[in-house]
């Protein structure tokens, strides 16, 4: 018996799909079973237009399935991930978190352990205020928040943030350090699922 992992995210221009792919990898080699689902585009064609690597990111991963509301009831395990808007979680991502009050008022998402990962252009910035505004949430859900803390070496690796995995976009696309350190998340995360449901095996 495996516990069920959903990876959740929005990503413009990739680094946070990237990052989502790295936290489904890691939680499925410590065991899991991972849906790995992005939310849905709100932005104008026009916006998206605007910005080549956006389109492309777009384009390119039309076949990635959407996250629905079941996925959360479907899930033992939550990781989220958003690239920073002005410090905050990007408007599609929270939209999606918005539509989930009638599973909140049934406790679904209570208990189960949740963490999250994200991107901002600079390496300051807004990454850590993305990550516990994400957190906020999990408050409300009554989650179990699963940060990486600095448990492993792969977090000082990746630059040593212990409140999630973040890339700088700056510096292109993330880097083995910081998949690794996304990877370790998943891992990290899978780990705790299993002992809240009593399968642990470490």
């Amino acid at each position: 018996m495996s516990v069920k992992v959903a990876v959740i995210y929005y990503s413009a221009t990739g680094a946070v799909h990237q990052l989502a792919q790295a936290v489904a990898e890691g939680a499925e080699k410590a065991g899991a079973e991972v849906r790995l689902r992005r939310v849905p585009e709100l932005a104008p064609d026009a916006a998206i237009d605007s910005n080549p690597a956006w389109r492309a990111h777009v384009d390119a991963t039309g076949d990635v399935e959407v996250a629905t509301l079941d996925d959360l009831e479907w899930a033992d395990a939550y990781a989220f991930g958003s690239p920073t808007r002005f410090g905050n979680v990007a408007a599609q991502l929270k939209q999606y978190i918005d539509t989930s009050g009638g599973l909140w008022q049934r406790g679904v998402m209570a208990d189960k352990p949740a963490t999250a990962f994200t991107s901002a252009h600079n390496l300051h910035g807004g990454n850590e205020s993305t990550l516990l505004a994400l957190y906020n949430t999990f408050h409300h859900w009554g989650s179990v928040i699963v940060s990486p803390g600095f448990t492993d070496p792969a977090v000082y690796a990746a630059g040593g943030n212990p409140y999630g995995t973040a890339h700088p976009g700056a510096n292109g696309a993330p880097g083995e350090s910081v998949l690794e350190a996304a990877r370790y998340q998943g891992r990290r995360l899978t780990k705790i699922a299993k002992r809240l449901k009593g399968l642990a095996d470490d």
